[in-house]
């Protein structure tokens, strides 16, 4: 059985002549007909009834209709992906990317895709882990960089980077040494990502160690972004955590301290797809940029 002879009785199916389906593959109608009698004996069973006027499929036929339409579909849609791989012309990319994606680089990704593939449509959609985790599960998104942990039912995970997770606080003295889980949860506590609380992956590894030290986490004041939590810890309302990378860019107000935690805390950002899912080139292409920008951040901390 070779995909040519699926192709020609597929086509001869569908129109339910062979001289129809020479027309469509550009071939002559014997070649046709020979390429379905081999099949024909090679199961050693006809496909169709050979009627006045038109074909009609036999119960073998039908049994192997949907299969041959699947094969040629899928031989189709291979050979689309490996001339789009060569020029990646046209398309949609569509990837999620870290709510925190600029303060490691990737607020260039975009345009450094862009450049080198113009035709290419983009589609960055920035959320918490959490949710680009389950959009990617549902295949809403073909991929995207998340926080670990998160919930990887159906998905497949890559490790990419680690990054420190610290504490911050406008008063150095509660930045003299690493901080203890216990130090942490008697803060006045100021924490982001309020709509996703304790789903969000930052927060779920503080609170399971608060659960393992027989301790809970309350915040004092809960807000949407990172930064609006540091304007809150500048004035000196209460303390907040964040990962190194944002420690060290401009967002974070010069007179807060950080301080990392005794058992030292790490995010873990990986990229995650879904598993067994096949992405279009243009989305495997964005995915690879975005993990060589990730490690070329690493390697240059």
């Amino acid at each position: 059985m070779t995909l040519k002879q699926l192709r020609a009785f597929v086509l001869a199916a569908r129109t339910g002549s062979f001289t129809s389906a020479a027309a469509s593959m550009g071939i002559a109608q014997a070649s046709i007909s020979e390429l379905i009698r081999k099949l024909e004996d090679e199961y050693a069973t006809p496909l169709f009834t050979r009627g006045a006027r038109r074909l009609v499929l036999t119960a073998a036929g039908e049994a192997l209709l949907p299969h041959a339409e699947q094969a040629t579909v899928a031989a189709d849609d291979g050979a689309h992906a490996l001339r789009s791989v060569r020029g990646l012309h046209g398309g949609v990319a569509t990837f999620g990317v870290l709510r925190n994606a600029g303060y490691y680089l990737l607020s260039d990704l975009a345009q450094r895709f862009h450049d080198s593939h113009p035709d290419v449509r983009i589609r960055l959609i920035g959320r918490n882990s959490a949710d680009v985790a389950s959009a990617v599960a549902a295949g809403t998104i073909e991929a995207g960089l998340v926080v670990l942990p998160i919930d990887d039912a159906d998905l497949e995970v890559t490790p990419l980077l680690r990054d420190e997770v610290r504490y911050a606080t406008a008063d150095p003295s509660r930045a003299a040494e690493p901080v203890s889980i216990e130090d942490f949860a008697r803060s006045r506590l100021i924490l982001y990502d309020a709509h996703y609380g304790w789903s969000d992956p930052t927060r779920r590894q503080l609170a399971d160690r608060a659960q393992l030290a027989g301790l809970k986490l309350e915040p004092w004041i809960e807000v949407e972004h990172v930064e609006g939590a540091l304007s809150l810890v500048q004035r000196g309302i209460g303390d907040t955590v964040l990962a190194r990378a944002v420690a060290e860019s401009s967002a974070c107000p010069q007179n807060l301290h950080t301080i990392g935690f005794r058992e030292p805390l790490h995010d873990t950002i990986a990229l995650v797809r879904r598993r067994g899912a096949t992405l279009s080139p243009a989305t495997r292409e964005l995915a690879g940029l975005a993990r060589r920008m990730l490690l070329e951040h690493s390697g240059n901390d």
